[in-house]
């Protein structure tokens, strides 16, 4: 199997034409290199790091509840555990391991894409994206982005926009 014919990516290609981007199934890139951060994707591609949407898995407690939560957040800073636990009214929001991201996204950290996911997940969306008019995301494998717009993230993920850093 190639990475192109990645199980992942193509759950990702057909979300993102199910929902009307075509241009962004369309321009999904495969890298030569796994590009599991925000710097080497920026690298990667030639763009500031910013530009980079950064998913980025959490564990959110509710009680005696474990839910996750996807964060997708600009290169340029890091998410707020804090803050996001404000924002989705969660007890805790702590660091989730590659099993539970796994579990709750079908894909490995580095390569989680904002949609294509077994179930949909919570969704928070940095706003400091907005300040790119092309914003690159990971297509559901280490080697694999496509490019999008803030807004589009949004629209696609069913996600909340908010400030995500402290």
């Amino acid at each position: 199997m190639t990475t192109h014919d990645h199980p992942s990516i193509s759950k990702l290609a057909a979300a993102l034409r199910e929902a009307g981007m075509t241009t962004a199934a369309d321009g999904i890139r495969i890298l030569d290199d796994e590009v599991r951060t925000a710097a080497a994707a920026a690298a990667a591609l030639g763009v500031e790091v910013g530009a980079i949407a950064n998913s980025l898995v959490f564990r959110a407690t509710y009680g005696d509840e474990v839910r996750p939560l996807l964060a997708l957040t600009s290169g340029a800073h890091r998410a707020d555990t804090d803050v996001l636990a404000r924002l989705v009214g969660a007890d805790a929001v702590g660091k989730a391991d590659p099993a539970f991201v796994r579990e709750h996204t079908g894909q490995a950290i580095g390569g989680v894409a904002p949609v294509g996911h077994p179930r949909p997940v919570h969704t928070v969306v940095d706003e400091d994206l907005a300040r790119y008019a092309v914003v690159w995301a990971a297509a559901g494998h280490p080697k694999s982005v496509f490019p999008t717009t803030f807004a589009d993230l949004v629209a696609l993920t069913g996600g909340t926009a908010a400030n995500v850093a402290s």
